[in-house]
């Protein structure tokens, strides 16, 4: 890629909000040599592999990637025979620890079946050097101190140095606290000078010590004596401090020595952590600008859905949908110098060159773009209302050397083409030069205000108009591109609002051609079909969702139902079992009462009495109300098979036979349903008709006819999981046992979150990838429970 083009289109910028997202300086290194690549099969394992970071952090939120080093110095200084500090060490052993925490953090999630080709892959070449890194941290802590334990004899070693340390101090402030040192100290302390113990004594008592002086207060009334008393004590502990040192330098020697011998292992870990760290930084940097992975093409195919410029804040800018390289490969925008027309350009730059260096893009789901070899931008700050020759020189040298080297490979994007000179020969010169890029099958997009080239778009096949829309009322651009639509003059409107006489405005339509006039006109019509249609479609879609959510709500209230639907039965049974059983204890009661009237009076029990208690007992009995079942002569004489149609009485729904479960019971298929349900509470309806036509089937109450299979292909990510939903529902209606879903191989994304959508199903038995005539991996086979 030309470094001009990089500059112009701000690819930089993008790299410096992507440095912000690395965790060590392995990955900012990474970043900084970042470059688009032109070849296709790498751009593609490119893309891959940041989705699959993409996917980690969506399940994960974040990776251990804190701790790392860049300890290549460290490495090469080892081998050559240098001895490495305490410090250097302790980052040799942070770096190996993130190492193991990396490889142990991916193998995991493979495990959890995510499907994590290139991260696993580069997991596998780290070699996890758990001896060499135990080794440093048993020797030295976190902050750099040699610990005791590092060795046997340093351990004695720091024992006899608190041990001596002690003895002296124990000494020399036995020799502070007597009465005569009060006089003769100019503090009562113990320090230290030439790290050795002292004590401050003032000038004139400086013999009364002996010993040795080490050094003398700035105004020379004070010595800092080594008392003699001390000086042997004082040369033992020099003595075991210089054993220590030497100690430690020997362990220190001993642990490059085998920071050395790991070499190799070292320089692959720290390549390894250092693209992690770059892969996850773009991922991060993805996630941040709300992108996507674009799907890359051969073709020279550009189809970005609501693509935004990634360095204006997602709050302030306006997305658009770019479309370039199928039924046209040039667009030209016109219309006045308004703004917008310049960002709809640098959008699709930066947003192929990002796709091409592995970024993720700043658009929906489903974008396409290609891998071109070369491209080039003029773009400068053509604003200004007076243009000077060397600014349109320059335009014209960067034109030149962009028409010696393009091709049909090649993203061509023109600012203000032509601007700068005369106006006719400046369109004169942008016609021309669009004819002959276009010749060259590059793909174009060029921006004009000269009105010539509205025609151009008419006149040239495979080349498009577009405009940017300007709302008058505001006096500003919305940066809505408007493709199809050219654009058109709003001088007369724009004169309006800031208050030109009404008169002069009509003075000067006067000057303007009817042609010219019927053409604004024209354009202006089309900009608000075009802005009715959108908003209608919005609308459109927005019932949609009602309806679907609508449709989830009355679905999942069906599926509660049928849940409960055995603990209600129960609960029926338990109340009416409480009722016959208080009945039975009325009648008893009642039969008692009877029994005592006969023994109390002999069996003379007047009619009245028989009465009273025959009315009591029909008071005891529940009221039952009738079943509103009728019994169809039907369901009598029809002997019930798996595929009949029946009334499930119990609950007053249709419903088709699957098989016969057990004696009495059959399993019945309601709507997404199914049940067993006790024969007698099946009432026959009829036997659906044989008809020997293709696979399909009529969705009982519908209008249309559900396929055994579903093409996804082409669809936008959340599109495609409504389809699947709304099929499988149709499907279930339908009484399938198997279908197919048709989701092709591409990046695996479509068919990651279709597969995950079907293994959550509570009505999906089985998935599995398609043979290899039923298409490979490329279509997913759902069975039905």
């Amino acid at each position: 890629m030309q470094e001009r083009t990089l500059k112009v289109l701000e690819f930089n910028k993008v790299k410096e909000q992507l440095i912000e997202h690395a965790a060590s300086s392995l990955g900012i290194e990474k970043v900084k040599k970042l470059v688009p690549s032109t070849d296709f099969s790498e751009v593609v394992k490119l893309q891959a592999e940041t989705d699959e970071a993409t996917a980690v952090l969506r399940l994960k939120g974040n990776v251990p990637l804190s701790g790392i080093h860049d300890i290549r110095a460290h490495i090469k200084r080892s081998v050559i025979g240098g001895v490495l500090s305490p410090h250097e060490l302790v980052q040799t052993a942070s770096t190996i620890f993130t190492s193991r925490q990396m490889k142990r953090f991916i193998e995991e999630i493979a495990d959890e079946k995510l499907d994590l080709p290139i991260l696993e892959d580069l997991a596998q070449q780290i070699t996890p050097l758990t001896n060499l890194e135990h080794a440093i941290k048993h020797a030295i802590d976190e902050s750099g101190e040699v610990l005791d334990g590092a060795s046997e004899l340093l351990r004695s070693l720091r024992s006899q140095l608190r041990a001596n340390e002690a003895r002296i101090r124990e000494k020399l402030e036995s020799m502070i606290r007597s009465s005569s040192a009060q006089k003769m100290l100019s503090d009562a302390i113990v320090t230290i000078r030439n790290d050795r113990y002292v004590i401050p004594v003032k000038q004139e008592y400086r013999g009364h010590y002996g010993g040795i002086i080490h050094d003398q207060s700035s105004s020379g009334q004070t010595l800092f004596i080594e008392p003699q008393a001390i000086v042997q004590l004082n040369n033992q502990l020099q003595d075991i401090r210089v054993k220590e040192q030497l100690e430690i330098e020997r362990i220190l020697t001993e642990l490059s020595a085998n920071v050395a011998e790991h070499e190799a292992e070292l320089k692959v870990m720290i390549e390894v952590l250092g693209k992690f760290d770059f892969i996850f930084a773009k991922a991060r940097y993805g996630r941040q600008i709300k992108a996507s992975m674009p799907i890359m093409n051969h073709e020279g195919r550009i189809r970005l859905f609501k693509a935004r410029h990634p360095l204006i804040p997602i709050d302030e800018v306006v997305a658009n949908d770019i479309v370039l390289g199928t039924d046209y490969s040039t667009i030209v925008i016109t219309g006045p110098n308004t703004g917008g027309k310049t960002v709809t350009l640098k959008t699709l730059g930066l947003c192929s060159l990002m796709a091409q260096a592995g970024l993720q893009v700043p658009a929906l789901d489903g974008s396409e773009l290609t891998v071109f070899n070369a491209v080039f931008a003029d773009i400068g700050d053509e604003q200004s209302i007076e243009q000077s020759l060397s600014t349109f020189s320059s335009h014209m040298v960067n034109i030149v050397d962009i028409l010696n080297k393009v091709d049909y490979k090649s993203l061509v994007l023109f600012d203000e083409l032509g601007a700068g000179t005369d106006p006719q020969e400046g369109a004169a010169l942008a016609i021309s030069i669009l004819d002959e890029v276009h010749k060259r099958g590059a793909r174009v997009i060029a921006t004009t205000h000269y009105p010539e080239l509205k025609a151009y778009g008419y006149n040239r096949e495979g080349v498009l108009n577009a405009s940017v829309e300007f709302d008058v009322e505001t006096l500003s651009p919305t940066y809505k591109l408007l493709l199809g639509v050219p654009g058109r003059s709003n001088a007369f409107e724009i004169s309006k609002r800031l208050g030109l006489n009404e008169r002069v405005i009509e003075a000067a339509r006067s000057y303007v051609s009817e042609d010219t006039n019927q053409i604004d006109k024209m354009i202006a019509s089309l900009e608000e079909s075009k802005r009715q249609a959108e908003k209608e479609h919005e609308e459109a879609h927005d019932y949609l969702k009602q309806a679907e959510k609508l449709h989830k709500d009355l679905q999942k209230q069906m599926i509660e139902f049928y849940e409960n639907k055995d603990s209600l039965l129960e609960k029926a049974a338990e109340k009416a079992k409480d009722i016959v059983d208080d009945a039975k204890g009325e009648a008893e009661k009642i039969i008692r009462d009877l029994r005592k009237m006969r023994t109390e009076k002999h069996a003379e029990i007047k009619e009245h009495e028989l009465i009273e208690a025959k009315k009591r007992l029909e008071e005891a009995a529940p009221e039952i109300k009738k079943s509103s079942k009728l019994t169809s002569p039907k369901s009598k004489k029809h002997t019930l098979k798996p595929g009949d149609e029946v009334k499930v009485l119990t609950f007053g729904q249709m419903g088709s036979l699957i098989e016969k479960s057990s004696s009495g019971e059959w399993q019945v298929q309601i709507g997404i349903l199914k049940m067993k349900v006790k024969e007698k509470d099946l009432e026959y309806v009829g036997t659906p008709k044989q008809v020997d036509t293709k696979p399909m089937a009529i969705v009982r109450g519908r209008d249309f006819q559900v396929k055994l299979e579903l093409d996804l292909r082409g669809e936008r990510y959340e599109d495609a999981l409504l389809k699947v939903e709304k099929y499988i529902d149709d499907a279930l209606l339908s009484g399938y046992p198997r279908v197919s879903i048709i989701h092709g191989k591409g990046t695996g994304v479509l068919r990651q979150g279709v597969q995950e959508y079907l293994r959550n199903h509570r009505s999906v038995k089985n998935i599995r990838f398609g043979e290899a005539g039923e298409g490979g991996s490329g279509v997913t086979v759902v069975e039905f429970k």
